[in-house]
């Protein structure tokens, strides 16, 4: 009873409510939250604290942000179906939320700018933006190991960045497409690629989030240092599981967690690394079986770990 009491208190309050509806659709930090309903950080995080109790939503700590995701579905997810019921029956009720959502779109396309203009004017450091952590011939001897001997297909590079993952897994492959946002980032992989004499490659712009591949339309695709840019990592792998054929296999390269809380501002990274559970289980969820294929510690002060995630596709989809 207790537990039903404090859910009914909990979106009785309309705040809470669109908060709630707000992390329905993804995991959201508490400074966006706080920019969306244009309330103070500090009066989001008491209502936060409310929802968390009542076990509608839960709080993941991460450096100094702190990041906002539905509760267990076995308690919100009735609570959401009963909103949704009411809604419906409601007149002018039906669009709750809507605005709020808007205001999401705007909050997250001002960030994506921000990256893009960052990798615009960075583009010809990506190489040393990729050195921060592992040593990168250790990284390859490991992306390597983990396709093993199984056929790479048609290859998907998401984030190809300058082009590195095609250069050294295209040549094993059917086909080849790296796909990036940034028009720089895309002319220095050409440039790459020609000089690998990868002349049967392709480079074209694309989203991470909205890949222009139609379903099950490629063997093998690669997420290498793309995830910590992403303010929705769980629906990049889902779209990334969406093109993948029966038998596919997505490989994530990224970032063991720290505290490099300045890489943030430095280099745009949105997420400071990712835990085993949270890569496998949006792996998981998007239909893929996940394990950890490689692990590869830090190398001295200041430098950040890597880890290798290898999700499968269904036998058949």
């Amino acid at each position: 009873m207790e537990q039903l009491l404090a859910i009914f208190r909990a979106i009785g309050d309309p705040s809470r409510l669109r908060i709630l509806l707000l992390v329905e659709g993804m995991e959201l930090a508490v400074g966006e939250i706080a920019q969306v309903l244009q309330q103070s950080q500090p009066r989001v995080s008491r209502h936060l604290r409310i929802l968390a109790e009542a076990g509608l939503v839960e709080r993941v700590r991460e450096g100094a942000w702190v990041f906002v995701r539905l509760g267990p579905a076995a308690i919100s997810g009735p609570a959401l179906a009963a909103i949704e019921a009411l809604a419906a029956s409601v007149p002018g009720a039906a669009d709750v939320g809507a605005a709020d959502r808007a205001r999401l779109a705007v909050v997250r396309a001002d960030r994506a700018a921000a990256v893009d203009s960052w990798f615009a004017a960075h583009a010809s450091e990506w190489q040393q933006e990729r050195s921060l952590h592992s040593s990168e011939a250790a990284v390859e001897a490991a992306i390597l190991a983990a396709l093993g001997d199984f056929t790479i297909g048609d290859l998907v590079d998401v984030g190809t960045g300058t082009g590195r993952m095609i250069e050294l897994l295209g040549g094993k492959a059917t086909t080849a497409l790296g796909l990036d946002r940034n028009p720089e980032m895309l002319r220095l992989a050409r440039s790459r690629l020609d000089a690998a004499g990868l002349t049967a490659a392709r480079v074209q712009t694309g989203d991470m989030y909205q890949l222009p591949l139609a379903n099950a339309a490629c063997d093998t695709i690669v997420l290498h240092q793309v995830l910590h840019y992403a303010d929705d990592p769980a629906a990049v792998i889902d779209e990334a599981a969406r093109v993948l054929r029966a038998r596919g296999r997505l490989l994530v390269i990224d970032l063991m967690p720290h505290n490099r809380e300045e890489l943030r501002v430095e280099r745009r990274h949105l997420r400071l690394g990712f835990a085993d559970e949270a890569v496998c289980g949006w792996m998981a969820q998007a239909g893929l079986s996940a394990r950890v294929a490689a692990r590869l510690p830090p190398e001295g002060p200041g430098a950040l770990g890597v880890t290798i995630w290898l999700g499968t596709a269904a036998e058949s989809k």
